[in-house]
């Protein structure tokens, strides 16, 4: 069996797409996953499954069949949780603030041209770079004042993302290396 991480983008904000965290883990095991736990209620999930194909679309079809909305789901094994964890660029720069990190997780690589709209685009004293599926945000002042949000990255990537906050990620990690 593999550990998987699955990230769902938009639930229970601001009373939107509400999914309470002991439905969402009674789904997964009616998935047949195993070793199913949740992370606070912005749609975290670690489990074991047998399979690893598809799994995105078996969740998003699952929590459309139950709440009667569409939820993007974004999975990654732990070693690929881990080359996150360990490849943020912004770990090794001066006068960074942990606590002001974030990941946006994309559903899939960017395609070449629309990675170019980016190259010229400052909002300091936020930052970002990309590498692969993954965008590694420094927000200084507070991911709630950035720019670089979901709907930004969407816009111009034109692909599904989903952001977590440094913490978050760590968090997941860990609990994927205990299950």
């Amino acid at each position: 069996m593999e550990t998987i991480i699955s990230i769902l983008r938009g639930i229970n904000v601001s009373g939107h797409k509400k999914v309470p965290m002991a439905e969402l883990k009674a789904l997964y095991e009616d998935l047949n996953f195993k070793t199913v736990q949740t992370y606070i209620q912005s749609g975290n999930v670690v489990f074991k499954s047998e399979q690893s194909n598809d799994l995105s679309m078996r969740i998003e079809q699952k929590i459309f069949e139950q709440f009667d909305f569409h939820v993007p789901v974004l999975t990654l094994t732990v070693s690929e949780l881990q080359k996150v964890v360990e490849e943020n660029p912004f770990l090794n720069q001066k006068d960074v603030d942990p606590d002001k990190l974030h990941v946006t997780f994309l559903t899939e690589q960017p395609k070449s041209d629309n990675l170019e709209k980016l190259k010229n685009i400052n909002y300091e004293p936020d930052r970002f770079i990309i590498s692969g599926k993954t965008v590694y945000l420094s927000c200084p002042e507070g991911y709630g004042n950035t720019k670089l949000n979901n709907t930004f990255f969407e816009n111009k990537l034109k692909v599904t993302a989903t952001t977590r906050n440094w913490k978050t990620v760590n968090k997941l990690y860990e609990i994927a290396q205990t299950i």
